[in-house]
């Protein structure tokens, strides 16, 4: 099994919330699991804000939020963004 870490990029205001451009995560769970790890590490503010993302797994929109995250995966959190 590849346990490659999986590398959380944070956009905009979830880059504010969580402190950090980006970190790295241990492989083996879903973007559920994955995001409560990041609420229980970060707390309230970035847990507002994992409620109305987006994610990109590797470049790809993720539908699934139950399926495994492939390892080495890069996950791009992306809150609303204002403008047009």
């Amino acid at each position: 099994m590849d346990t490659t870490p999986l590398t959380v990029r944070y956009f905009a205001g979830a880059r504010a919330a969580a402190g950090r451009a980006e970190e790295g995560m241990p492989a083996g769970r879903s973007l559920d699991a994955l995001t409560a790890e990041l609420t229980q590490r970060h707390g309230d503010r970035l847990a507002a804000v994992l409620r109305v993302a987006s994610f990109l797994v590797d470049g790809v929109t993720c539908h699934d939020r139950q399926a495994p995250l492939p390892a080495g995966a890069t996950i791009d959190v992306l809150p609303p963004f204002a403008g047009g």
